[in-house]
């Protein structure tokens, strides 16, 4: 059994795929989680917060810290210089999260422990979501103003149990649970996958990444079950 630190930032492509592949890591490791503020903001947005708890239940070595809730010192990252963990998972990783790793700029709870875990002598394996050139994302609940006929009782913003909806949907409220996209008669709230392309400054710094001593780059959400 190994010890797995996972860190989450903010991104909504790969997310749903690693907490899946994590979840799988889980059953035979401890897991811990570190989640930066727009992790949190993302994995609620997307209905999947509730299920980070369910990889890391509690216990020690196995519980869920919140950026929010640890102080800009980030103090329970000291923990990879004490040994505590085998390797640390950062996945998925936003552009911005690499930017920094590769400055050496440590100003999130991920990357302050990317910073101690690579000082410790922890192996670091991050999942960019920029490691393609192009790839399909889909986005969290949006309006569709094409379909919208703004209906004078709009069902779903009556039955939100979040009250997220107004003249559009407000992602920071958004618990991604889909009661809106239900409820539409129109079928104007939904998801729709988008094509983004990945910037050269991104791939560039990518690349930095994996000159760094310590660091893997993951290509894809299947590497992770791989690692332990």
């Amino acid at each position: 059994m190994k010890n797995v630190a996972w860190a989450v930032t903010g991104a909504g492509h790969h997310l749903a795929e690693s907490l899946a592949a994590m979840r799988l890591v889980s059953r035979d490791n401890r897991v811990c989680t570190f989640v930066s503020r727009a992790g949190e903001e993302v994995a609620r947005m997307y209905g999947l917060f509730d299920q980070l708890s369910e990889i890391s239940g509690g216990g020690y070595l196995e519980e869920l810290f919140l950026e929010r809730e640890e102080g800009a010192s980030s103090p329970r990252a000291g923990r990879f210089m004490m040994k505590r963990f085998d390797l640390l998972i950062i996945a998925p990783a936003t552009a911005n999260t690499v930017a920094k790793i590769v400055c050496g700029i440590a100003d999130t709870l991920p990357t302050n422990a990317a910073a101690l875990a690579n000082k410790a002598g922890v192996p670091v394996y991050v999942l960019p979501t920029d490691v393609l050139d192009r790839s399909q994302t889909e986005p969290p609940y949006a309006i569709d103003r094409d379909l919208c006929e703004g209906c004078e009782v709009c069902e779903p913003r009556r039955g939100c149990p979040e009250g997220a909806i107004g003249e559009q949907i407000d992602l920071v409220i958004c618990d991604g649970c889909g009661v809106c996209a239900d409820l539409c008669p129109r079928g104007a709230i939904r998801k729709a996958a988008i094509s983004v392309v990945t910037r050269p400054l991104d791939r560039e710094n990518i690349e930095r990444l994996r000159a760094i001593p310590g660091f893997t780059v993951l290509e894809g959400p299947e590497e992770i079950e791989r690692l332990v």
